[in-house]
């Protein structure tokens, strides 16, 4: 898309794919941190 929404339809589902990409990225990256934080070794 070039940026220019025509219809509210079109801002409203733009704007809910980038939500939920936006989301998914934040579920890995708890995930990742938190097995960051609980699999060190207790050497």
């Amino acid at each position: 898309m070039d940026g220019i929404f025509y219809t509210l339809q079109d801002f409203m589902t733009h704007t809910k794919g980038v939500t939920y990409i936006i989301m998914v990225l934040a579920l890995i990256s708890i995930t990742a941190f938190w097995r960051f934080l609980t699999d060190r070794d207790d050497d």
